[in-house]
């Protein structure tokens, strides 16, 4: 009898992307392969560079390597504060393969058009760094990008914060969603500003648009994060180690899909 499929599906959640690293971790530790996956926001960044064919220890390196300074820069545009052009330069200099055609594994990405609020969904063929960064561009953040039809992509999250229906249209026959919104944010009082009551509020909408993609999954994962900012990029091995903890906890359940 063939080996069941599965696949996994990466939310999006800034700095708190990390955490993907640490599920991945698991499930190679305990020999569960991959076969789908798919990204939104930090979620693709992840999944891209494990689609190119790093291994987790290779991530794991190239992620420490990861700062601010390096990912953004100021964009010197009225639509956005930031560009996510290194990003891009980022992904070229790290990542073994440039190209969907050349990846290791199937690898389907969210982005939003800006325009009509229409899904895109990029997969099969193009540049990687191209649709990572549509990926994470969050809108009035980062500048959105112009893909060859003359769409303006943004970040996938305004749609698809948890693209786990992707991975079950890529043919997985287990989904495992890795949500990384669910745990919420303990960090966060009553907001005293226009912009954090706007910012608060963003991120509820999110937190609830993911968790009611849960019942697409087999299987989800929810890091418990909540104290850690979406900006924290130094505490990537807190990051990461919660990651890994949450991933344990569903590992028997996984094997229990996958051998059913």
């Amino acid at each position: 009898m063939a080996r069941k499929t599965i696949g996994i599906a990466l939310s999006g959640g800034g700095a708190r992307g990390f955490a993907h690293i640490g599920v991945l971790k698991a499930l190679e530790d305990h020999s569960i392969s991959i076969d789908f996956i798919s990204g939104t926001s930090a979620g693709s960044f992840v999944g891209a560079a494990m689609a190119s064919g790093m291994t987790v220890a290779e991530l794991t390196a190239v992620a420490k390597k990861i700062g601010w300074l390096n990912m953004t820069s100021l964009s010197y545009s009225p639509r956005a504060i930031l560009s996510n052009a290194p990003m891009g330069k980022f992904i070229r200099q790290h990542f073994p393969v440039q190209r969907f055609e050349d990846l290791s594994l199937p690898l389907s990405l969210v982005a939003c058009d800006l325009e009509t609020g229409e899904e895109v969904i990029l997969k099969d063929h193009g540049d990687i760094a191209f649709a990572v960064r549509a990926s994470c561009a969050v809108p009035g953040v980062f500048l959105p990008l112009t893909d060859e039809n003359g769409r303006h992509l943004v970040d996938g999250g305004v749609t698809s914060p948890m693209p786990a229906k992707h991975v079950r249209r890529m043919g997985a026959d287990i989904v495992i969603a890795v949500d990384l919104m669910a745990c919420g944010a303990a960090f966060r009082g009553l907001p005293k500003t226009l912009a954090g009551a706007f910012f608060q509020s963003a991120m509820m909408m999110l937190r609830t648009a993911s968790k009611n993609q849960h019942y697409r999954a087999d299987v989800v994962i929810e890091p418990q994060i909540a104290h850690l900012r979406p900006d924290e990029i130094r505490k990537m091995d807190e990051f990461i180690e919660l990651g890994e903890r949450a991933a344990l906890e569903q590992i028997d359940k996984i094997k229990e899909l996958a051998e059913a």
